[in-house]
């Protein structure tokens, strides 16, 4: 694929949303990358389908056929058109296929044909408000629960890190100290907790927001076309989120 392109740290030509635009044919590389995205992201299209009113069954065949489209590769020319963003490309290609497709859903049928999530995975996520909305509110869920899919990726990562380096308490400890509420614990009452001084843990916390915001920005660059766009999307999903 040529050069990669640096932004902030990132190779961005080897991000899974970039391999994707610049296939050429079925390459297996951009198939491999589409799909981890799928798995990724398929929670907020989910919740998208229940809130336009279908039920949980109806819900998860409609949602696992247009993955399954997708992977097929049947919309690949369209995606190179689109250039943009993965969460809008998304987005669009699912309410046309909705409008449009729905009916080809039965093709896959419970226990049949190719499924990219399994039903247990959807049925654990399960939540009661999936009441139909108005196609405003609906869209405006769709991209919260988008911006909370990248976040919940991005601590993952970071878990993982901390895991494999000994450091799960902190971890976990630290997690906490990102939520902007006021109940949240202070960071003199864990660094007496963890046994450390309050200095040490505040160094600690700057490095962990430090890793945060790489982490974010490198996800991030896995759902946009080009690196100038990272920073537009961090912007837009944070609003999302206090939205």
């Amino acid at each position: 694929m040529g050069q990669s392109t640096e932004a902030g740290g990132i190779a961005f030509a080897t991000t899974q949303w970039s391999v994707v635009l610049t296939a050429q044919g079925l390459s297996a590389a951009a198939q491999q990358a589409l799909e981890i995205l799928c798995r990724r992201y398929w929670r907020p299209l989910y919740g998208f389908v229940r809130r336009r009113g279908f039920g949980p069954e109806e819900a998860e065949d409609l949602t696992q056929a247009f993955f399954a489209r997708l992977l097929e590769r049947r919309d690949l020319d369209a995606v190179r058109r689109e250039k943009g963003r993965l969460r809008s490309y998304l987005l669009v290609a699912l309410k046309h296929f909705l409008a449009n497709e729905h009916h080809r859903a039965m093709a896959v049928k419970r226990g049949e044909g190719r499924r990219v999530i399994s039903l247990e995975e959807l049925r654990s996520g399960e939540r009661a408000d999936f009441e139909p909305a108005d196609p405003v509110m609906i869209e405006q869920i769709y991209e919260r629960n988008w911006a909370t899919a990248v976040l919940e990726q991005v601590l993952a990562r970071l878990k993982d890190e901390y895991r494999a380096a000994g450091n799960a308490a902190l971890f976990d400890r630290l997690q906490e100290l990102l939520a902007d509420e006021p109940d949240r614990p202070s960071q003199a009452a864990i660094a007496t907790e963890l046994n450390m001084s309050e200095n040490a843990l505040k160094q600690a916390f700057h490095r962990f927001r430090l890793r945060y915001r790489q982490l974010l920005r490198e996800e991030i660059a896995h759902t946009v076309a080009t690196p100038s766009d990272i920073e537009d999307e961090v912007r837009h999903l944070i609003a999302a989120l206090r939205s």
